[in-house]
Parts: C-alpha cells; structure tokens; sequence
C-alpha cells in the first residue's frame, strides 16, 4: 500500500498514541544469558538502537510517528503468586534504564507531561503494568508503585488473581474480589488507568460498576467481527463508551479475524465496527507489539503504522475522527484520570 502525501501529512502532524506493547520484557529477558538462549536474543537489548527482532524500540517509534507509547510490565505465569513483584521490579528497572539511555524521551505521569510531548514532538513513555499479580494483595504496594511512575494497571491476565478473574480462568462467575474493589477506588484516588483487557466478564461488569474514571481495554477488539474470549462484546463496547472509556485496536491476528490470512483490511474491520456502535470518541491503538508472533501481514512493525492513517483514510474518514483514532481519544482520558 503506497502512502499518500494527505496521510503523511495527517499521520505526522498528530499526536499517535499506543497503549500496549511488551517490549520492556524483552529487554528485561535479554539481561539473563539462560532468558537470552530460550528466546533466543542474541545479545542484550538497548532500545536507543534499532533491534532487527523487535517490533518497536526508539529509533522505529520516530520513524513510524508513535508519539506516546504505554510500555508494559507483563508478568509472566512462572512469577505467579511467588516473585511477581520482585519481577515487576525489573521491568521497571528496564523502564527507567529506557529514559537514562534516551534523554529525549518524556515520561508521561501527567497529563501535562503528554502536552509537553506533542507539544515539542518528542517520544514519550508510560509505564503500565499487565498482571495485578505484581502488587501481591496490597494497596501499599501500588500507592508505591504509583510514586515510581506507574500509571495504568491492567488487573488480570488471563489467569484469576487476588483481584479478579482472567478471560482464560473465568470458573467461578464472580467479579471483582473485596480487594479488587478496594484497588479500583485507590487508583481512581491516585490517578491510575483502570485497565481491563485480560478480564473476564463479571469482573469487567464490576469495574463499569465501581469505577468512578474512564477505563482503557488497552489492546482488545470487537468480538462481533472476530469471536474471541479477549475481544469485547457490542453490550461490553456500549458500556466503555457510556464510562467515557477508549479501546486499543490490538494487532494479534487470532484476535483480528480467524485463519491464516489477516490483513490491514481485516483490522479495519473492528475500526467501522466500533465507530459504527458507539461513535468516533471510543477507540485507539494498542498495537500489542513484542507481545504477539504475527500481526496482519502489512503490520511488521511501528514503522509500518502509518499504513492505518492510509487505510482510514480509504475508507473515507475525516481528519477530525482519524486524529481521534491516532491519539486524541486517549490524550482526553489522561487528562480525565490522571
């Protein structure tokens, strides 16, 4: 797909936002020469360098125009109940590794921190957390974590937790635990993104319920155009936008449309689908890079993203909603939450 002179204009000039990407666990993974041999990471990962075998780092977030990444700290099923925040620990010791080594890079606490990033077209980083796990059962933990930076919390994966249950552990029926619901209140208090891609059902009724902020499905997509448990529902999708919440478009293909054959086209299929729903005000990228083995086929990387300004354009969207989709959408929620 060739890029026109309109997209480039349009895609450059905005403010591009993206709210999930595992590639701080990357780095983290590549410090440990045994992490390094079964993911096979040839050597230690700096992010200031472009990295042939990672969807994003510095260098590709500027050429492809990303503005605002949310950097992920996922904690794996292996750190699970035992060492999750130790190793939370280390991705965040990776995020603040990130910031030293790119002085040009504005971490984002505030919503004024992203408006000096627009504002100066520099690259800026916000670090979220993918796994509740990490605070290990304490509010303390996340008043703490929120004094290091932290800024969005996604509350399960895909297992049950102390929090909640996961999409992929969703037995019992219920929602949010006694503690869940404490945490929700504490990170409307401090000015923390309630996150619930990876949650199951009754907890993400739970949270619409007892959130008093707008929320973020960092990296989730329509399950009417693709029926998978990760995607939400049009009843979920309706309920984000009645809450002022916005949904990341993720890239994985399994979650894009069922089969081998996934394209761009494909992706932009939930995009009319959600518009359509519930208007232009609800929806983003959450690209969920470094995270997934295959994106549709035009998606290699940050640098290819571009390519969607094309493709709603296309399909002829205004200027106004395309802005809307790339960034604006999430530069008002941070300014409502944080």
């Amino acid at each position: 797909m060739n890029i026109s002179k309109r997209a480039k204009d349009l895609h450059f000039s905005s403010f591009v936002v993206d709210t999930h990407c595992d590639t701080l666990m990357k780095v983290v993974n590549s410090w440990n020469p045994y992490m390094r041999r079964i993911h096979n990471i040839d050597n230690e990962i700096d992010l200031s360098q472009d990295n042939p075998g990672l969807h994003l780092d510095i260098p590709k977030m500027k050429k492809g125009g990303l503005n605002l990444q949310f950097f992920a700290v996922y904690i794996e099923p292996q750190y699970k109940p035992s060492g999750s925040l130790a190793r939370a620990l280390q991705g965040f010791d990776a995020f603040y590794q990130m910031l030293e080594r790119n002085p040009e890079l504005v971490k984002v606490t505030s919503y004024q921190d992203a408006l000096k990033a627009k504002e100066t077209n520099s690259p800026a980083a916000l670090l979220a957390i993918e796994g509740g796990e990490a605070l290990e059962g304490s509010l303390s933990s996340l008043g703490m974590m929120y004094k290091l930076g932290l800024r969005s919390l996604g509350l399960t994966w895909n297992q049950r937790n102390r929090i909640a249950e996961g999409v992929g552990d969703c037995v019992s029926g219920g929602g949010l635990t006694v503690f869940g619901r404490e945490l929700i209140a504490e990170m409307n208090k401090l000015g923390i993104i309630v996150d619930v891609s990876h949650l199951s059902e009754p907890g993400y009724w739970d949270v619409i319920k007892y959130s008093t902020k707008p929320i973020i499905a960092s990296h989730s997509n329509a399950r009417a155009v693709c029926d998978h448990p990760r995607n939400l529902t049009d009843e979920q999708i309706i309920a984000l936008a009645e809450n002022g919440g916005v949904m990341g478009m993720n890239f994985c293909k399994p979650f894009v449309k069922s089969g081998e054959e996934v394209n761009l086209d494909d992706l932009l299929d939930h995009v009319d689908h959600i518009i359509t729903l519930v208007g232009p005000d609800h929806i983003g990228l959450g690209s969920d890079f470094d995270g997934i083995t295959s994106a549709p086929k035009e998606l290699t990387d940050v640098t290819t993203i571009p390519l969607i300004t094309q493709g709603l354009i296309d399909r002829g969207y205004d200027d106004e909603t395309i802005e809307k989709f790339l960034g604006k959408n999430y530069l008002r929620l941070l300014k409502e939450v944080l």
